[in-house]
């Protein structure tokens, strides 16, 4: 493989994979190359996005590569932020809400037992986005923190208390990926039949009680 399709590939790897970011073993078993291999390419690049000026960098948390941009920048991108219909999650970011809402309070490797990735850095830019808080700490070792949602969570899906949360299908657009949604369901422990047929009893029967 040439270096230059290397790199590309590399990039549109750190790109897809967002802020969850890929350690450089991952990368190395996607090109099917060796670490070291993996490690001298994103030094490159890292240098030449430095030296071309480019918007975006490389940079390593935690053994794990990210896509970020510049901090120099930031002032531009919390204008961003703060336009309206601007606040977009990221489908690891949706995933990860869904699993909160419908199964709080929760811990984070509760959580990453059911989405069978690490959560953390989702977890942390739901908190920093509001729409998750911690509620509490759970039973048993080092006593892990509990998570569950806002009233912005309710403001942000329009929602006036979580006893109108509907199937996750309603208020997450699952239709790009509907086989990870199935899945999902599967590992929720969530059947969208009956939870369906359950709603439609409830209004049958509120409609009977108001006759």
């Amino acid at each position: 493989m040439e270096p230059r399709e290397r790199k590309a590939i590399i990039e549109g790897l750190l790109f897809a994979a967002g802020e969850e970011g890929l350690h450089p073993k991952e990368i190395a078993e996607y090109l099917e190359t060796d670490v070291r291999t993996v490690r001298e390419t994103i030094r490159e690049m890292q240098e030449e996005w430095r030296q071309a000026g480019r918007g975006v960098q490389i940079v390593e948390v935690a053994q794990v590569y990210q896509m970020t941009t510049l901090p120099e920048h930031s002032p531009y991108f919390e204008k961003l932020a703060q336009a309206p219909n601007r606040s977009v999650l990221s489908r690891a970011a949706l995933e990860t809400l869904a699993i909160i809402a419908y199964r709080q309070p929760i811990t984070r490797m509760e959580v990453e037992e059911v989405r069978g990735v690490k959560s953390e850095r989702t977890i942390q830019s739901l908190l920093r986005k509001g729409l998750v808080k911690e509620v509490g700490r759970a039973e048993g070792l080092g006593r892990p923190i509990l998570y569950g949602t806002t009233r912005e969570f309710l403001d942000y899906f329009g929602l006036k208390s979580l006893d109108e949360l509907p199937m996750p299908d309603t208020i997450f657009d699952w239709a790009e990926w509907e086989a990870e949604r199935k899945e999902l369901y599967r590992r929720l422990g969530v059947d969208r039949d009956t939870v369906s047929e359950t709603a439609i009893s409830t209004e049958e029967d509120q409609m009977e009680e108001e006759e």
